[in-house]
């Protein structure tokens, strides 16, 4: 049994079993708490140059088959996990983990103490850590991982580089890929939408002259704040057609809109965070991932808060006031996760049925009220601190 070392920037070591690829590697560690799902979440691109650690104490026990797969070439960085399933039981079942991370040249590490490593990302936040083999001088490890700088250009590394179709025979949708999970592409296609999948950094110029009957801004990976070009795009579209954006595609949603975004001290990625929708008191249990979020401070008055996390009251959803537009924090697409919040992709096509672009012209934006102080009481809550 080979061994391996978990290396976090506090100086923290964890001493475990190597399975998967044998490479060295840095990356941000975050945890997932999901009880399944484990294929889906190691395929979601929103885990570039990540390390994913899954608090889930056996992992591989199905093993990996071809439905689950949220993108054909995952980028997380490394797993970590207590124990990982030698021999897998199910049906669908095509490898074992450990040889679908060796396939994906991703290296993974068993037998830590997972519980532990939690509290510690929950104390501290997350931080950069490093999987390496035993016997590399320590010191070296440590003085390199502090020296690391992790990129900035993740919705690049994960985007799409060229157009393409996921033809059918309803509404024309474009899709702007941050880092899509091929969840939303299904959701569509259960409802016959044409889709076409663009890259993230087309033009809102381009995507007028696909003459879409709406736009969907996906998930993805990393810092909003390193994608600054997307604003005029989203600026350019809303208003016109309707916008529906999900995760990254809030994030960005929410900026192009005037609104900031913060980083979380650990994040939300699990299948279990349960969404208040503020006008009804409705409960949905949310799939999740991401570590930004949009701050309350400041809130424009363009936006309308839709939707909070019940625990620590952060903003999961906001709808434009005079466009339609709205957009979603967590995963209304799960898979993996429950599937309460798919009925938003339902709402994304009535907007569209109804054609509301022609209730909403553009000059009635010029009529937004600047005084923050006047938007919603919800919106201006100053009781839950980030």
């Amino acid at each position: 049994m080979e061994k391996r070392l978990l290396i976090l920037e506090d100086d923290t070591v964890f001493e475990g079993e190597a399975f998967g690829a044998d490479i060295d590697v840095t990356g941000e560690i975050v945890f997932n708490t999901g009880m399944t799902g484990y294929q889906e979440s190691i395929t979601d691109q929103s885990y570039n140059g990540q390390i994913l650690t899954f608090t889930y104490p056996l992992i591989g026990n199905y093993g990996i088959n071809r439905d689950d797969y949220e993108s054909i070439t995952p980028t997380c960085k490394g797993v970590v996990v207590y124990e990982w399933a030698r021999r897998a039981s199910n049906w669908r079942n095509q490898m074992t983990l450990d040889e679908f991370l060796k396939v994906k040249k991703i290296p993974g590490i068993a037998g830590i103490d997972t519980r532990a490593l939690t509290k510690i990302i929950r104390q501290h936040g997350t931080m950069k850590a490093t999987l390496a083999n035993v016997g590399d001088q320590m010191v070296h490890l440590q003085d390199q991982l502090k020296a690391t700088v992790l990129p900035t250009d993740n919705i690049k590394q994960v985007s799409t580089k060229t157009s393409y179709p996921a033809p059918g025979s309803g509404p024309s949708i474009v899709l702007v890929d941050f880092g899509l999970k091929h969840s939303i592409l299904r959701e569509l296609a259960a409802r016959n939408c044409n889709v076409t999948v663009v890259p993230y950094d087309t033009s809102a110029a381009d995507i007028l002259n696909l003459h879409p009957d709406g736009v969907m801004l996906s998930n993805g990976p990393g810092n909003p704040d390193d994608v600054p070009q997307v604003l005029d795009m989203i600026r350019g579209i809303q208003g016109k057609i309707p916008l529906f954006g999900i995760c990254m595609g809030h994030q960005l949603f929410s900026k192009a809109n005037g609104a900031q975004t913060y980083k979380m001290k650990f994040g939300h990625r699990g299948f279990n965070h349960a969404v208040r929708e503020i006008a009804t008191g409705r409960i949905d249990f949310t799939s999740q991932n991401h570590g930004y979020a949009v701050s309350r401070d400041n809130l424009p008055e363009e936006l309308i808060i839709t939707h909070e996390e019940i625990n620590d009251k952060s903003i999961e959803g906001v709808r434009h006031r005079y466009y339609p537009a709205f957009s979603v924090q967590y995963h209304p697409d799960a898979a993996p996760g429950p599937h309460d919040a798919s009925y938003l992709f339902d709402e994304f096509l009535e907007l569209i049925d109804k054609k509301e672009t022609e209730k909403f012209p553009e000059e009635q934006k010029e009529e937004v009220v600047e005084d923050n102080s006047k938007a919603q009481d919800v919106q201006k809550d100053s009781k839950y601190p980030e």
